[in-house]
């Protein structure tokens, strides 16, 4: 979750630490702070945001071409200005920044007061430096090497000494670290775009490695002290995916952003009668063919887009899938075996859980085809083979453009092995793919009731409950929208499939509780009406998501947006973008910080 960025190079290195910073600021933190070496080590930190250390430094500013920074989210230690990183030893010859939890932090932390050092927190991290102090001599990357031996859990960790200014120190065992290379130059962060506007080439650290870099060169070592050769390759990322352009928030720019997304898939996925993917998909098609269940497990919005998965594969491939959140599947007794196909569904590629799960399946033999975003991260490295939903880089912590590219890769995943397995006629797939060439344009026709979704929140921000229903492939959507509200907008909302409701849940409706019907015309449409019915009838105030034309919803419903006619199985991918928008204006009106809400992060890399 924490930011970090560390710096070597000609330019000011507060400088380039602080813009690198405040493009990590997605990843969510409650305290930040900067170290450089300038005739010794300067440090200026701060609980809150980096505004408020940019006043700091402003006032009293540091210097130099080596440094690192930090944002940090609290896991161990309240919210306060000792807490924050960077920290150093007792000397103050040696700071450091972390990402991650070190498990064994009390037994260190005791041995090391009874040897006489000094804590000024309580955090896991500090006891991280207090190590490097009493294993430093004149060697900081062998006192790294013995620290790393003692430490149990994950952390990624930059690392500076002011007894070696041209040199900066990177180190990782779980939590993302990835080098960026300039023009005699080097910057670290836990995440690329922190890299934009420095590096022409990168190289994610893998586990147990350490960097050690100066300005014109980086050596890779393993936790055993044995020299890691492997090339940089190209940085893809370029300063306009990072930046709002005209928008007012990341989030809103990437929802409108998703007909874009979806257009250029389609485009790289369908040609012809063929549907293409990745050349990390390395699964030949009798592996496809021995699949007998697929398990999906993810995350947050990735587990609901897990769901729509299984609708897919079960309805085009006969397949049975069952979809699991991944912090629950890695505790549960797990019974899969070898005849098991798992697709873990990670946005950054990095999410704890979802890694830890995929790897107690490899322990089982259990094969498995990562969904993920970003190429190269752990996750993609880990699992047996990939494929990307190439959504670009989404800079607001609610997923909004990568949970519709997702649900795109998973059916286009699901028609590919159809083709395979035969489950699919020809003339289906045909349709399907006609179809398809369409969302494009509809996506952009939601797009166009921004205005009205705008006067909905404005009529509903009065509530403090909402309740989302949905039926059949649209209750994830109903879990989906819930979730964006309540993440954004500090509001409580609860998804439910609307079948359920006469078994508890229709006693809480009243006329100060929302109901967001999930309604288009599909299979299960004349039930779905029934359920809104029911919760008018209790004085329910009802807005419903319909298919344009629909008369019979109009009447039951205060307000209806309306989604143009398409297959149900692409009703996902439309009734996403006004529940998005809903959550976005409600968000908005209530004051709320819509691309960094509170206590969330972007990237989920601790348990």
């Amino acid at each position: 979750m924490c930011g970090i960025v560390g710096y070597i190079g000609g330019r000011n290195v507060s400088n380039v630490v602080m813009v690198g910073l405040e493009r990590l600021e997605y990843r969510g933190y409650d305290s930040c702070g900067i170290a450089t070496v300038n005739g010794g080590l300067k440090i200026r930190k701060t609980a809150g945001r980096l505004q408020q250390l940019k006043e700091l430094l402003a006032r009293d500013p540091i210097n130099g071409k080596c440094g690192i920074g930090h944002t940090r989210w609290a896991t161990h230690g309240k919210v306060t200005d000792e807490n924050a990183h960077p920290f150093t030893d007792c000397t103050r010859t040696i700071a450091l920044v972390h990402n991650g939890i070190v498990e064994n932090y009390r037994e260190l932390r005791e041995r090391l007061i009874k040897a006489g050092h000094h804590f000024v927190s309580n955090t896991d991290t500090e006891v991280i430096v207090h190590l490097l102090e009493s294993y430093y001599k004149r060697d900081l990357l062998s006192a790294i090497r013995k620290t790393t031996a003692e430490l149990k859990g994950t952390y990624s960790l930059t690392i500076i000494s002011g007894k070696e200014p041209d040199r900066l120190y990177a180190v990782k065992t779980g939590s993302p670290l990835v080098i960026g290379a300039g023009h005699d130059e080097f910057i670290v962060a836990s995440d690329a775009p922190a890299l934009i506007g420095i590096a022409r080439k990168m190289l994610p650290l893998r586990d147990r490695e350490i960097a050690v870099l100066s300005r014109d060169s980086v050596s890779v070592f393993d936790f055993n002290g044995k020299r890691v050769v492997r090339p940089f390759t190209r940085m893809e990322l370029k300063q306009k995916a990072v930046s709002k352009g005209r928008y007012p928030h990341f989030m809103r720019k990437e929802i409108f952003e998703q007909p874009k997304v979806i257009e250029e898939n389609i485009e790289r996925r369908l040609k012809g009668n063929s549907i293409l993917l990745d050349p990390e998909f390395l699964f030949y098609p009798d592996e496809v063919e021995e699949i007998e269940r697929i398990v999906i497990q993810g995350c947050g919005t990735s587990y609901h887009a897990g769901l729509i998965g299984r609708y897919y594969f079960e309805k085009f491939c006969r397949i049975p899938v069952s979809v699991e959140i991944s912090s629950e599947l890695r505790t549960s007794e797990f019974v899969y075996n070898g005849h098991t196909f798992m697709l873990p569904i990670s946005q950054s590629g990095e999410t704890a859980d979802t890694l830890a799960a995929l790897r107690e399946a490899a322990n089982r033999g259990i094969k498995s085809l990562a969904v993920l975003n970003v190429r190269r991260s752990s996750i993609d490295r880990e699992a047996n083979s990939s494929v990307y939903i190439h959504a670009g880089p989404e800079i607001g912590v609610a997923s909004t453009k990568t949970y519709t590219a997702q649900i795109f890769t998973l059916l286009a995943l699901a028609l590919a092995f159809a083709r395979i397995r035969k489950t699919l006629p020809n003339g289906q797939h045909d349709e399907i793919v006609r179809n398809l060439q369409r969302l494009p344009g509809q996506m952009k026709e939601v797009l166009e009731l921004d205005r009205k979704i705008k006067e909905t929140a404005s009529h509903l921000s009065f509530a403090r409950d909402f309740l989302f229903l949905g039926r059949g492939v649209n209750y994830p959507s109903a879990l989906e929208g819930a979730l964006k509200l309540k993440e954004i907008s500090y509001v409580h909302a609860t998804g439910y499939p609307a079948g359920e409701m006469k078994h508890g849940p229709i006693s809480l409706i009243t006329g100060e509780v929302p109901v967001i019907g999930i309604a288009p015309h599909d299979s299960v449409y004349s039930k779905m009406v029934s359920n809104l019915a029911e919760a008018k009838a209790r004085g329910g105030k009802i807005i419903a998501i319909g298919t344009q034309g629909d008369k019979e919803l109009a009447e039951l419903a205060e307000s209806v947006l309306y989604i143009p006619e398409a297959p149900e199985y692409l009703s996902p991918l439309l009734v996403a973008l006004p529940l998005q928008l809903l959550a976005y204006h409600m968000a908005v009106l209530h004051g709320c910080d819509v691309d960094k809400p509170r206590n969330l992060a972007k990237s989920v890399t601790v348990e």
